[in-house]
């Protein structure tokens, strides 16, 4: 399905309105970012949030008028993204998820800057590249993920899943990536360590002490994509062995900058004026309490 809306103008100054979708959607910090980005660049474009689910979304993004320049888009949202998008980056089309709409008179155009978040988020640990490393959770956010390895050079990749079968899809992506991804129950003893882990699960999901205190003696530096539920039982089998444990705040961040580069100038890979600035903005943004 392409959607389409005759007459679409976008990346035009009279484009200015832009929101994050989801369901949940209160507890996102993409407002605050946004707003502090756009305050640094002089951009006076909104950004809001919108309760939406996926039965809804299409008659929602049809609705759009030519005010709207882009939206973001989270849980459950990212594959009808996906089918909604006229055109797509290769982030995209690797993980089937989109998670950014540039709305354009031909139809939207569809990004994943979770893939590039993560990349990001790992650099500012000192992680350029990763020989192996471990996935947990087989879900939509372990498909970026696995690419986002992929881009860090990883050639082995462990996937802990509830349910084999789930890995599946992820042992066929990393054949085209030329990564060898092999599946593991949170049972099992991990067969080797390596130096990075990326958790990919709920923040509520359960997993009992003695796997997470497993996964956390041989998993390096642990990433959580999770940022509004703080700690998680993966995090605190790793602060119980005083290893490193990051939120997904800093993938929030980036993928955040990577969205607003393709709002203003529709490529990612383009930075912003006075970037440096725009990250300390974002930064500040993030340490100040989430909006009730």
């Amino acid at each position: 399905m392409v959607l389409r809306t005759p007459g679409f103008g976008v990346l035009t100054p009279d484009a200015t309105r832009l929101a994050v979708w989801g369901d949940p959607i209160a507890h996102s910090r993409s407002p605050q970012l946004h707003s502090a980005a756009y305050e640094v660049l002089g951009l006076e474009w909104t950004y809001g949030r919108r309760r939406v689910d996926e039965a809804s979304f299409a008659h929602e993004l049809t609705g759009l008028d030519d005010s709207w320049r882009g939206l973001s888009l989270t849980m459950p949202l990212k594959g009808v993204a996906f089918a909604a998008a006229a055109n797509r980056d290769r982030r995209a089309d690797l993980t089937g998820a989109v998670n950014t709409l540039l709305l354009h008179s031909d139809g939207p155009r569809g990004f994943n800057t979770d893939v590039g978040g993560i990349v990001r988020a790992l650099a500012d640990d000192g992680i350029a590249s990763v020989p192996r490393a471990r996935i947990v959770g087989a879900g939509a956010t372990a498909t970026s993920a696995l690419v986002a390895l992929g881009e860090l050079g990883a050639e082995a990749v462990e996937v802990v899943a509830r349910r084999p079968e789930a890995v599946r899809p992820l042992t066929a992506l990393g054949a085209r990536l030329g990564i060898e991804v092999t599946a593991a129950p949170f049972a099992a003893s991990p067969s080797h360590d390596v130096p990075l882990t990326i958790a990919t699960l709920p923040g509520d999901a359960p997993v009992a002490d003695a796997a997470a205190d497993t996964l956390a003696q041989t998993g390096g530096l642990l990433l959580d994509v999770v940022y509004g539920h703080w700690p998680t039982a993966l995090s605190a089998a790793w602060d119980r062995i005083g290893g490193a444990a990051r939120s997904g705040l800093g993938m929030l961040l980036h993928q955040a900058v990577l969205q607003i580069r393709i709002f203003q100038h529709g490529d990612p890979d383009m930075p912003l004026e006075a970037e440096t600035d725009v990250l300390e903005a974002m930064r500040r943004a993030l340490e100040t309490p989430a909006a009730a």
